[in-house]
């Protein structure tokens, strides 16, 4: 978009669109985690509450393979478009992150504890 031909209200007005975006979502997801609070909490005093136990495996195998998946589709194009520049990062960095968690779903066993029920 070419901000010259905007009047500068509307380049005000475009500038805050943002802004106004973050911070509704800012004040959603607060609401979101103080109503799961206020949920969890009751359901303590009340008797009812079971803890969840979550399976971190699939999940960081999961991530990694997407993440290195993302990874060499961009840096392959970023390689393409510019050459070595700093564009290239744009990919490199979700391929390392993703190679990262793959190290990390290797290297750990994952012991489950007793009460895990898999």
């Amino acid at each position: 978009m070419d901000t010259t031909t905007l009047t500068p209200a509307a380049q005000v007005i475009v500038s805050l669109i943002p802004i106004v975006g973050i911070a509704f979502g800012a004040v959603i997801i607060f609401f979101a985690l103080l109503w799961k609070h206020r949920e969890t909490k009751q359901r303590i005093l009340a008797g009812t509450y079971t803890s969840h136990s979550y399976n971190w495996k699939p999940f960081f195998l999961l991530t990694g393979l997407i993440l290195i998946g993302v990874g060499l589709v961009l840096s392959t194009m970023f390689l393409f478009m510019k050459g070595f520049s700093f564009m290239l990062l744009g990919g490199l960095i979700p391929l390392v992150i993703g190679l990262a968690l793959i190290i990390f779903y290797k290297a750990n066993d994952f012991k489950t504890q007793p009460d895990d029920k898999e």
